[in-house]
């Protein structure tokens, strides 16, 4: 049965016991009923606000359940949502919505100015909370992307705003599935899965910000069975003291997806020991939906470093090489995907045009590879890719070396000039509380030998006092190379050399 995501939580609110939670955050929980009353509030208060079906109305919020409430009652209006970080600065919020054309904002900063706002703490009053007649929206989400080039785009999903109630839900979630959503709603992953499992019945119990040791409470707390981490949160996890680890059963886990960035393979091998290769996934797309790919933990220790096979009912893969044509089995070259039900059927963009060839097939920018049973692996953006003395160096491949180091919790590689070589590779590094600087560089040799040919080895490091990667594993490669342009050019020093090499 096909139902309207607009009448979902009264769906199972008539369905379920009537203390059955929906949505959690903190101490405060919403019931199915609470979520369906308090979207109706939020949709009434919208519909006074001039928000009619077929609008679009940008989130700003926080994860919390007032997200919840407001998505439901987006659909409830006919209108797409469309998730942003409530602390975007205002230059960029303001080159989103200038292409979006929100009918309202929910939450966001003060200084974006939107003509039609509503704050974060917004509460609807003076309003019923019966449900409005209104009819299906047209996309059910709309999210936004910088991709390689910082230029915001909007990407419309031309799913229909309703779920089929007899269907299994997608990646491997049971119905009524206990979900942990540790990554914040304003990236497509987060959004998806958390909704996905509303829509099938189950209960999302957010993490309004990462917590390494937090999310392992609260899957012992509330015995949840399925979790979308980014490889960022796993190494976080996994950087705990053994014995805050293991103080929590998270027996109760029945699967562990991973996507949104680069697996580090060491630190993929640890989860498979720690919790089991059945419950360890993978997947690699993008926001748009041309294709993807998924890995069980089992497939990928016969297939070690792969990202999975794609299902042929939903898409093909090709790797292209410079010239245009196919490159063999085994070789590089950029990724393309069709969707089963060929081009353009899955999104479109507001902002921008795909990256699509005169055949149908499109890339996200990745490279990548095919091996003889079609199972691929991939390499870095194009755009990140750094070349050093003729060879390709990918990025993503050193970070996991470097990450490798037990005093380092997340490193982001770039390439900085080099007169002879073209490029030098640059390290930049976040390291534990108290680790000595200068201890960690010179500690990294014995690490990137097992893991790396010499030549990929970083020639200098930089330690950050700021986090490189957001809640979802996501980083700029290009902002922080570019900054790091403009020191150089002010004569700014900033690297650090590991004591050896300062002495040859």
């Amino acid at each position: 049965m096909l139902l309207p995501l607009a009448d979902v939580p009264r769906w199972y609110a008539d369905r379920k016991p009537k203390d059955t939670v929906a949505v959690r955050h903190g101490d405060q929980s919403l019931t199915w009923e609470q979520l369906e009353r308090g979207a109706n509030r939020r949709a009434q208060a919208f519909a006074a606000r001039g928000v009619k079906a077929g609008d679009f109305v940008a989130i700003g919020l926080p994860n919390s359940n007032a997200f919840y409430e407001t998505s439901f009652a987006v659909w409830k209006l006919g209108a797409t949502p469309t998730s942003l970080s409530h602390r975007l600065p205002r230059g960029e919020a303001a080159a989103i919505l200038d292409i979006l054309k929100p009918s309202l904002v929910v939450g966001g900063e003060p200084d974006w100015n939107a003509p039609n706002a509503v704050p974060q703490d917004f509460v609807p009053e003076g309003v019923t909370d019966e449900p409005l007649d209104r009819p299906v929206a047209r996309y059910w989400k709309a999210m936004t992307s910088g991709g390689s080039t910082g230029r915001p785009k909007i990407i419309l999903d031309h799913q229909p705003a309703v779920t089929d109630t007899a269907a299994a839900p997608p990646l491997l979630m049971p119905f009524g599935a206990a979900l942990l959503n540790p990554g914040p709603l304003y990236h497509n992953a987060p959004f998806i899965v958390s909704h996905y499992a509303l829509f099938a019945g189950g209960s999302v119990t957010g993490q309004k910000k990462f917590d390494a040791e937090d999310a392992l409470r609260l899957i012992d707390a509330h015995k949840l069975e399925w979790v979308n981490f980014v490889p960022t949160m796993m190494h976080r996890i996994w950087n705990l003291p053994e014995d805050v680890r293991s103080r929590y059963d998270v027996s109760s886990l029945r699967i562990v997806f991973h996507m949104a960035a680069p697996m580090p393979a060491w630190l993929k091998e640890k989860w498979i020991a720690w919790i089991g290769a059945e419950k360890v996934y993978e997947l690699y797309g993008g926001t748009e939906r041309q294709g993807r790919t998924v890995i069980s933990g089992t497939e990928w220790l016969a297939h070690r470093g792969s990202v999975g096979r794609p299902d042929p009912a939903a898409c093909s893969v090709r790797i292209i090489g410079a010239d245009g044509d196919d490159v063999p089995a085994g070789e590089t070259g950029e990724v393309y995907f069709m969707p089963a039900d060929g081009v353009g059927t899955t999104y479109h963009y507001l902002g921008a045009a795909p990256k699509r060839r005169t055949d149908g097939w499109e890339s996200i920018g990745d490279i990548g590879r095919l091996d003889a049973d079609g199972y691929l692996y991939l390499g870095d953006r194009l755009t990140d890719m750094i070349l050093r003395g003729g060879a390709n160096i990918y990025p993503a491949e050193v970070e996991a070396a470097v990450m490798a180091h037990p005093d380092v919790h997340s490193a982001i590689v770039v390439g900085l000039p080099d007169p002879e070589l073209g490029n030098r590779i640059h390290a930049i590094v976040e390291i534990k509380s108290g680790a000595d600087p200068q201890a960690v560089v010179d500690g990294m040799s014995p690490v990137l030998t097992d893991l790396l040919s010499r030549n990929k080895h970083p020639e200098s490091y930089e330690v950050s006092t700021v986090t490189l990667r957001d809640d979802s594993g996501k980083t700029r490669r290009t902002l922080l190379r570019d900054e790091r342009l403009a020191w150089l050019e002010e004569g700014r020093d900033f690297r650090l050399r590991p004591t050896a090499a300062r002495h040859t």
